[in-house]
């Protein structure tokens, strides 16, 4: 055993290296077309060519080169894969359109710091072998859902949402998809270069896949499915907040749900009503009486004052909500993830100059909630909370949807109109049904408003930038996947171990010159 495993984790290539600015372009120009991979484009074969193509550049690589190269690489994954910033920080942060350009290279520059460090560390501690790669690059992956408060896209486990990779996602969770992702990447640098060897492995994870792609994790429970209404408000994201603008918001929202009182559920989404609990009393309690006499649960985005910490702190606390009420229905979620430059400004007084309008009350100085939060309580069935963002978070989403029946999540995609950032989004909410076993109920302002099974499968959706409401009856679901269970440990702990394994059967640099003077 202790020889095969020095085969697979030794191999030492004799070929010299091509000068570095080739690599290095190669490695720019593969992460920039790797977002092709993901929603809207759908090329996932890119997902495997682009990773490949950054390993066999690093091939007989220095560690310092090794950095450099997967320095090229990271930005390039991340000025094209987050280009999308650019609406938001240029037409609604109103901030100049070269400075934008600016700070999303800054945050390229900073994000490929990911890729750089991994590359350094792959070269300086381990052989150059897939078994070293793929782990390295999930357990970056991993790391990315919390350094710097994280900011968990672009994972190559993505690109196969709704393909028959994603079928490992009820076991292990996407980080397992997208280490079967990247073993099959280099794996299809090794054959090309003859080592057939690596056809083996590369062979069992596709049959492994299709396999486990019969397990049933999850089943429907015996009672009736609850009717669900959708309203897709579509409001413009410089109108959203304006103070003249907020009545005329409320009566579109309002004006919309009046077909639809008498279904077991209505979800307006993110912050529909755009000012405070405390603000409007009367429409609440008008529109949570007409739910009750209808026979109806309201869900609804709302920010929110707690006024008991308020009075506490002696500053207002407010919150990012989803407010539940109206006939067998409550509950109250607080947003435990939030964005950056979006719901609050990291050191605002100095960076007030750069994002001006994000300096609104609207939108700035939100609270963390709490994460031992109880779910809604919706005509007996438990609904799991998620609001826009968090669903990016596979374990956070993993954690609030314990217990529950459905997963209902509301998000504001308008700050991102036109680009592939709301695609992308969904393709995530995809990926965490999968995850769960459970079906999304997902209300946004602009889109993409969707029903989504416990299959991670799109089986309703509103059209995108136009007001609409969208109906279903979706069945309650019972049972657990292995991932609901046991979380992102078992990728992780496999991840550590082929590391610790590559680190034991490092090649040795032999000093021949100390051995002759003896």
């Amino acid at each position: 055993m202790s020889a095969q495993l020095n085969k697979l984790f030794n191999f030492q290539a004799s070929e010299k290296p091509l000068p570095l600015i080739y690599p290095l372009i190669i490695a720019m120009i593969s992460g920039a077309v790797f977002s092709l991979a993901l929603a809207p484009y759908f090329w996932w074969w890119l997902a495997i060519l682009s990773p490949a193509l950054l390993y066999a550049c690093l091939k007989n690589r220095s560690p310092r080169q090794a950095f450099a190269i997967g320095w090229s690489y990271g930005f390039g994954l991340w000025f094209v894969g987050a280009f999308w910033l650019y609406t938001s920080i240029h037409v609604y942060g109103q901030t100049h359109a070269v400075l934008s350009v600016l700070m999303i290279a800054i945050m390229a520059i900073v994000m490929g710091l990911f890729t750089a460090v991994q590359t350094w560390l792959y070269r300086r501690f381990f052989p150059e072998t897939p078994l070293t790669f793929a782990p390295l690059w999930v357990l970056f992956e991993w790391a990315k859902t919390w350094v710097f408060t994280g900011f968990p896209w672009l994972f190559a486990g993505y690109a196969f949402t709704e393909r028959l990779l994603d079928s490992y996602a009820p076991l292990f969770g996407v980080f397992s998809v997208s280490f079967v992702v990247i073993i099959l990447a280099c794996a299809l640098v090794e054959i090309l270069n003859r080592r057939w060897f690596w056809a083996i492995p590369a062979m069992a994870l596709l049959i492994g896949a299709w396999a486990v792609s019969y397990l049933q994790f999850v089943s429907v429970k015996a009672e009736k499915p609850l009717s669900v209404s959708l309203i897709q408000g579509n409001i413009p994201q410089d109108m959203k907040w304006l103070i003249e603008n907020q009545k005329d918001t409320l009566e579109i929202y309002k004006n919309l749900s009046r077909t639809e009182w008498g279904r077991d559920l209505i979800v307006w989404p993110e912050s529909s009503i755009p000012m405070y609990q405390t603000d409007i009393p009367e429409f609440l309690s008008q529109i949570s009486q007409e739910a009750k006499q209808s026979g109806s649960g309201w869900i609804t985005g709302i920010p929110y004052i707690d006024i008991q910490q308020s009075i506490q702190q002696g500053v207002p606390t407010a919150y990012n909500t989803m407010m539940a009420s109206g006939s067998e229905t409550s509950g109250l979620y607080k947003k435990q993830r939030l964005v950056p430059f979006g719901e609050y400004i990291p050191l605002s007084g100095l960076l007030a100059w750069v994002l001006p309008s994000m300096q609104a009350a609207a939108i700035d100085g939100f609270s963390r909630g709490p994460a031992d939060q109880s779910a809604f309580k919706v005509k007996n069935h438990v609904l799991a909370a998620a609001i826009c963002y968090e669903v990016a978070y596979p374990n956070l989403t993993r954690r609030n949807a314990k217990d529950s029946d459905y997963l209902v999540t509301v998000s504001n995609d308008a700050w991102f109109t036109g680009t592939a950032a709301p695609a992308q989004h969904l393709q995530m909410v995809q990926m965490r049904a999968k995850e769960n076993g459970r079906w999304i109920i997902r209300a946004t302002n602009t889109g993409i408003t969707a029903f989504i099974d416990e299959n991670g499968h799109i089986v309703k959706q509103a059209p995108i930038d136009q007001a609409a409401v969208l109906r279903g009856d979706l069945p309650a679901m019972q049972g657990e996947t292995w991932y609901s269970r046991i979380g992102d440990w078992p990728i992780l702990i496999l991840s550590a171990l082929l590391l610790l394994l590559g680190w034991f059967y490092r090649p040795r640099v032999v000093d021949v010159s100390f051995k002759s003077r003896r």
